[in-house]
């Protein structure tokens, strides 16, 4: 059971996240809020580079870019010129990144666009994080390198590390910084798969508990967008959001190599095209592109969803 000093910290950090101007829990008011650029930070989730982790479709197919796109604002990768410094497979501030490589962690993300750039007055910052961070302990244990217990405390660093982040984002001149971080992998095709749905729920959250916590005192400047609550209504009831299918994978793309994390010889969607298609399947209807990762129609409901919440919130 969670701890009664937690539980009120992360009610703290939704209420001060959630609050418009009388308070935590009182009526709406009409957003004021007129973003002159959108940047953003992250893994996989919120690449918005090529290929992306996805069903590389040429749509709007990344939350990021589909919430830039609710305010008539592009968002591009930061290697095309953007400012889109996500990178998939990034880590929090640890490298190798979740294949092995070196994709720039989320702290180096963030050297990178300080080195040229600085946070406007009117600038909206996304940062997201986690999901690496726990592929990478996951395989670990799989591998027998390390225990459950310290894949738990590893992964409750690195969501002290994420929140970090966002603490020098806020310093750094951050007004509206949205922050989201694991979504449940306990529901993924890959939990499933290797029989860890409780368990990797577990770490998801106690990442997200742990940003939380580093978080609580920047209510003013940052408002948390929850993927952990909201893809658990989405994978659990997926009609609702206007999908079918929560559970199968929709993409037949295998990647003999390293792929997304997960072990070689398994389905990526970084190699996913309309033409890679489990034949039958309507990839708009399904919530996964592969065992971890989203179908363009699955990002654009966060993206919406987050819409949503700066609205209300700025």
């Amino acid at each position: 059971m969670t701890p009664f000093w937690l539980r009120r910290a992360l009610i703290a950090a939704t209420c001060v996240g959630a609050v418009l101007v009388a308070g935590c829990g009182s009526g709406t008011i009409e957003s004021a809020l007129q973003p002159a650029r959108f940047i953003a930070f992250g893994d996989g989730i919120s690449d918005v580079g090529t290929p992306r982790l996805t069903v590389n479709d040429g749509s709007i197919n990344i939350w990021s870019q589909q919430l830039a796109s609710r305010y008539g604002l592009p968002l591009a990768s930061s290697a095309s010129g953007g400012l889109g410094f996500a990178r998939a497979h990034a880590r929090v501030t640890l490298q190798p990144d979740a294949v092995g490589a070196s994709a720039p962690s989320l702290s180096q993300q963030i050297d990178a666009f300080q080195a040229a750039n600085s946070i406007g007055a009117n600038d909206v910052v996304l940062v997201q994080g986690g999901v690496s961070d726990i592929l990478v302990q996951m395989a670990a244990v799989l591998a027998g390198t390390q225990t459950e217990a310290q894949m738990i405390a590893n992964v409750r660093q690195a969501g002290r590390d994420m929140g970090a982040q966002v603490s020098r984002l806020v310093q750094d001149g951050g007004r509206f910084v949205i922050v989201t971080g694991s979504y449940n992998l306990g529901t993924s095709p890959w939990a499933t798969a290797i029989g860890r749905n409780a368990f990797l729920a577990d770490v998801s959250r106690f990442f997200n508990e742990e940003m939380l916590i580093s978080i609580v005192d920047l209510g003013a400047n940052v408002l948390y967008i929850d993927s952990f609550f909201y893809y658990n209504l989405v994978t659990a009831a997926p009609t609702n959001f206007g999908l079918q299918n929560s559970v199968a994978i929709a993409c037949s793309s295998v990647d003999p190599g390293v792929g997304i994390g997960i072990g070689s010889g398994q389905v990526s969607s970084a190699l996913c095209t309309p033409g890679t298609i489990v034949p039958g399947i309507d990839y708009a209807q399904h919530v996964f592109a592969d065992r971890v990762y989203f179908t363009p129609a699955a990002q654009r409901l966060l993206g919406d969803f987050a819409y949503s919440r700066v609205i209300e919130r700025f």
